[in-house]
């Protein structure tokens, strides 16, 4: 017996959309997750780059890629877990908000420093000397102007600027940093000062892409993959049949069904019949 079943498509969606919206947004949650992973790796790589890169001058902002890589690490983590896929992608979503805050100020720090208190011109003219361990002793005979030459102090290692020194006078600094401690030569200036600006790009890259990323994982941290319902409906009905009555069979028969077949009889056979009995039974009374 042949029946068709058909499928009926409960609140206006379909099994294989409703799998395939939980496989897209569990994608688009790995792909912004990874994604911002890999920029914090890069913060916390030019953050401490830039930090290590002098001893006087510790701006680097690196505190946010720390934050941010957890809470991306959770969320890769959360992503992928079906039972307590929720709690892991709040407290992801909690990191990641907090990461988002620090890459704001420190994108704020880093540029502000950047660019007010580092000025390469002295550098690119060649007006910046740099003293090595060798140089004994290491001093500096500076001639600002309007003043009369001064003679600093300068530890070893250093890069020191006599343009933007005002011979002690650290409110009159016109330029910004006029030393620089513990580098290997006076380009590792310019170094930081790249390295600076690199952070201050990759944090602002980092507070936008967490906010898509924590709008993501908000949306994606109630789906589960449950399977709607099917209602099924069958279009023809099994005949009913009785297990106990015996099945009608046609018969091709018509003997009992047909009136039968008598031999034709003439008026004179009636009569000698008639007379026939008559004479028995006057026999029968004598």
């Amino acid at each position: 017996m042949r029946q068709s079943l058909t499928q009926q498509r409960p609140g206006g969606v379909a099994l294989p959309d409703s799998v395939g919206s939980f496989n897209r947004r569990k994608r688009n949650s790995l792909y912004v997750t990874v994604t911002l992973l890999i920029v914090s790796v890069l913060i916390l790589t030019v953050g401490l780059a830039a930090t290590t890169r002098t001893q006087n001058v510790t701006v680097g902002g690196y505190y946010p890629g720390v934050i941010l890589g957890f809470g991306s690490f959770l969320g890769i983590i959360g992503s992928n877990l079906i039972e307590n896929k929720r709690q892991m992608l709040v407290a992801s979503i909690v990191f990641i908000s907090f990461g988002v805050i620090a890459a704001f100020c420190c994108a704020i720090v880093d540029g502000v420093f950047a660019a007010r208190h580092i000025d390469l011109r002295p550098l690119y003219a060649g007006r910046c000397q740099y003293y090595s361990k060798s140089t004994t002793p290491p001093e500096a005979i500076c001639h600002p102007q309007r003043r009369a030459p001064c003679t600093p102090k300068i530890k070893t290692n250093t890069c020191f600027c006599c343009d933007l020194y005002n011979c002690g006078n650290r409110v009159e600094i016109s330029g910004g940093y006029y030393e620089y401690i513990d580098v290997s030569s006076c380009q590792d200036i310019i170094h930081l000062y790249h390295l600076l600006w690199s952070a201050t790009i990759l944090n602002i890259v980092g507070l936008f892409l967490g906010i898509i990323t924590a709008a993501i994982l908000g949306g994606f941290k109630d789906m589960t993959p449950s399977l709607p319902t099917l209602n099924c409906t069958v279009e023809n009905a099994h005949p009913s049949v009785s297990y106990y009555s015996r099945p009608q069979v046609t018969s091709y028969n018509t003997y009992y069904h047909s009136t039968p077949h008598l031999p034709p009889y003439s008026a004179y056979d009636f009569q000698a019949v008639l007379t026939l009995n008559a004479t028995s039974y006057l026999n029968t009374c004598m």
